[in-house]
């Protein structure tokens, strides 16, 4: 005749059982996460250079297939969006970092050199997110940034160290420009992204110094 098994032993199967599920559950989750961080660093990567890469070209990247890419972003706009904001983010932490004490020119050139490797690091992210985001939310990308630097100048022209005698917000669009144009310079081969920061910080200053 059979025999129960005595209830500490049914106790110990259970929770054999249950670690070993909740083992797999928890690898799942690992893989779930990895494949985020890996979709989302191809899609960096790749939308910074082509604004216009599908799907399948951010899902070869991240060396993943489209269904799972399609599981962890129901479209190619939220995965933009989750890009854009990761962006977004990094850029504003890197930039709160930034001395900007002291002259207002080398404070300026500080702030220029790093605002350029963030520009020349997510490229053509601002184009990619203006493609399927609402103009408000674009505009967050710029703003951190430009108040920061309104604030330089700001302090440059009262001290008499920066040009005074042209508007501020033309001032902030010449940066702009400067910084962009040179991550496309880059791109194309005209300059390395070693020269980059320094000529982007000497042809800026040498616009705005009084």
């Amino acid at each position: 005749m059979a025999t129960t098994p005595p209830a500490t032993t049914r106790t110990t199967a259970r929770t054999g059982a249950g670690a070993a599920d909740g083992g797999r559950d928890r690898a799942k989750r690992a893989d779930a996460v990895r494949n985020v961080e890996s979709i989302v660093a191809a899609a960096t990567r790749v939308l910074a250079v082509d604004p216009d890469a599908s799907i399948n070209d951010i899902a070869k990247a991240a060396g993943v297939g489209r269904v799972t890419l399609y599981g962890h972003f129901d479209s190619r706009a939220t995965l933009v969006r989750e890009v854009v904001d990761r962006a977004i983010a990094q850029t504003d932490a890197a930039l709160a970092e930034v001395d900007l004490d002291g002259d207002p020119r080398d404070a300026l050139g500080r702030m220029l050199e790093a605002s350029w490797r963030l520009t020349h690091r997510f490229g053509a992210l601002v184009v990619a997110g203006s493609q399927v985001l609402p103009p408000e939310e674009m505009r967050r990308a710029h703003d951190g940034p430009m108040t920061r630097a309104r604030g330089v100048l700001e302090r440059g022209r009262q001290a008499g160290a920066l040009r005074a005698d042209m508007p501020i917000d033309w001032q902030l669009s010449v940066i702009q420009a400067i910084l962009h144009g040179a991550s496309a310079a880059v791109h194309r081969g005209e300059i390395t992204s070693d020269d980059a920061p320094g000529l982007v910080r000497d042809t800026a200053l040498a616009a705005l110094t009084a």
